[in-house]
């Protein structure tokens, strides 16, 4: 016996089972007034991942090495041992020869100890951030050297990951090959082997040619 099919048996229909649906208007509002999201069209998550994304946060820093702060925190030293001292004499006996020093010998100076030990004080918290400034900042987009130049100037050099070419780096340095055929090489820092390790992952991700130099080794004379 012949089954007659109906247009509106699921069973039986002749229309494919996927049909393409119409894309909402993303710019249409929906029903509670709020513009209809790409996740709702589609019904899933959109995911977006960054080729790159820094360990602990938008981007990683590096300080300079303590042979460049040194010379900055004995600064910083000296100046409060010297107001400490300031505060010892005029807080001292009156027949103490640094009571007179500095609480009489202040009668005759232009400046008072006090004054001077605490801007000699301010200079060094000044020179020790100042100190801090050098080093190297690892961001998403690409890498940023800060310098500190004579009479303390700041410096810094910014460059994009597009626009290196290759990275050299060994145990102690980093330098930098970039589009145009010049050579850049960043600031020492604290430590040069997490950021040369840094460097090379960024490279691997990035598909960017990496050199790793290593320290020749010095034959033996017998």
């Amino acid at each position: 016996m012949d089954t007659v099919s109906r247009p509106d048996d699921p069973i039986h229909s002749s229309a494919p089972d996927d049909e393409p649906r119409a894309l909402t208007d993303l710019g249409a509002e929906g029903e509670d007034g709020d513009r209809v999201s790409v996740t709702d069209v589609n019904g899933s998550v959109a995911r977006f991942d960054m080729a790159y994304s820094p360990p602990g946060g938008d981007k990683t820093r590096f300080g300079p090495p303590l042979a460049q702060r040194l010379p900055s925190l004995l600064f910083v030293v000296f100046a409060l041992a010297m107001v400490a001292v300031v505060f010892i004499g005029e807080g001292g006996p009156s027949s103490s020869r640094l009571h007179a020093f500095i609480v009489e010998g202040d009668l005759g100076r232009p400046l008072s100890a006090q004054t001077l030990a605490f801007i000699v004080l301010a200079s060094a918290i000044g020179t020790a951030f100042r100190a801090r400034m050098r080093g190297v900042i690892v961001r998403p987009d690409g890498i940023e050297a800060r310098y500190v130049l004579a009479l303390g100037i700041p410096k810094s050099r910014r460059w994009a990951w597009s626009q290196i070419e290759r990275i050299v780096v060994d145990d102690t340095q980093v330098m930098f090959e970039l589009w145009n055929g010049q050579y850049e090489r960043l600031p020492p820092v604290a430590e040069p082997k997490k950021l040369s390790d840094l460097l090379e992952h960024i490279a691997a991700t990035r598909k960017l040619r990496l050199t790793r130099l290593r320290p020749a080794k010095v034959a033996k004379v017998h």
